[in-house]
């Protein structure tokens, strides 16, 4: 019930314009064509369950790069909230880590408190455990908090995985056409 009342707010804004958005929903037939009804449960909601799907490419190396800005979770101290900007570098093996998941995953941080350090640990058990990557790389740039901001870097490489060499390319001048 509060859900639907919550919806209605963001949707219609207040009841007396929604009272008017009805009306005009019932003058209007393609207006209410448009109008989505109010869910019985979200579609989506926080979950610590990481999915994964069969690397399309398991005989390559490739970079699969995740940027999560908006992660928050709070103070294990002061409950104050605490927000952080991860970038997951991975090499995956055999799975990949399918987004959605991942999203949810983040999400579910969100009212928990954890000192930056343990959730960024957590974060990378949780996607090894998950997908067994030959190589992760997690940074997490925490936003300041008393003047002082704080980066998390965490990584693991499965055992007998080797970095190949870095392909250095020579740097050319971007072409503009004939007048240069």
């Amino acid at each position: 019930m509060i859900a639907s009342r919550t919806f209605q707010s963001y949707a219609s804004g207040t009841p007396s314009m929604a009272k008017k958005a009805a009306k005009s929903a019932a003058a209007s037939p393609a207006a209410a064509a448009t109008e989505r009804a109010v869910p019985a449960t979200p579609p989506s909601a926080p979950s610590k369950d990481l999915q994964v799907f069969p690397n399309p490419a398991p005989e390559r190396d490739y970079l699969i790069q995740f940027q999560v800005p908006e992660f928050t979770c709070h103070c294990p101290l002061t409950g104050q909230p605490d927000f952080a900007h991860f970038t997951i570098d991975m090499i995956a093996d055999r799975l990949c880590v399918e987004l959605k998941s991942l999203k949810m995953y983040f999400w579910s941080y969100r009212n928990e408190g954890a000192f930056h350090e343990k959730v960024t640990n957590m974060i990378l058990d949780d996607i090894v455990r998950a997908a067994d990557p030959r190589f992760i790389r997690i940074t997490a740039k925490w936003y300041v908090r008393g003047g002082i901001y704080t980066n998390v870097i965490a990584e693991q490489s499965k055992k007998g995985w080797k970095q190949q060499p870095t392909v250095e390319l020579p740097s050319l001048a971007q072409e503009r056409g004939l007048l240069g």
